[in-house]
């Protein structure tokens, strides 16, 4: 963040004036610490300074307000929401009904139980495995 006019650095003089009157706290000494390195803090950042500097009676009323209109002018970041969670894969319920209603006549049927333990565990049922369904049904009478 660099400002116009070098010789004014109001986020510098509002640490400077928080480090005098809160030489113990951790906060500002980390905020003026960052701020030498990079040259600037974030909005949440300046946000905490401010709080912190509004409690001094003795700074000036201006640097208050400059600071406040500093953090006024930073964009807001939001984050934006999560989508909502869908299962990977969802069952077909046709090829469900087909296997339910050929089993309900044909217990032992090998491949429609292999079938339906593919169902069961949420596993691809290719066309061709469903138009052999089909067949069987139409091979059963069902």
């Amino acid at each position: 963040m660099q400002n116009k006019n070098s010789d004014i650095d109001i986020v510098n003089e509002v640490l400077e004036e928080c480090i005098l009157a809160y030489p113990v706290s951790s906060f500002i000494i980390s905020l003026y610490q960052q701020y030498q390195k990079r040259g600037s803090l974030s909005k949440k950042q300046l946000q905490g300074l401010h709080s912190k500097a509004s409690n001094i009676e003795k700074l000036q009323g201006a640097k208050l307000a400059t600071l406040e209109a500093l953090i006024k002018k930073m964009p807001n970041r939001f984050k934006s929401e999560l989508p909502e969670i869908k299962p990977m894969f969802e069952k077909d319920k046709a090829a469900g009904e087909l296997i339910d209603v050929i089993l309900a006549k044909y217990p032992q049927h090998k491949r429609v139980v292999f079938l339906k333990s593919k169902y069961d565990n949420n596993e691809v049922i290719t066309p061709q495995e469903i138009d052999e369904l089909k067949k069987f049904k139409q091979v059963l009478k069902l």
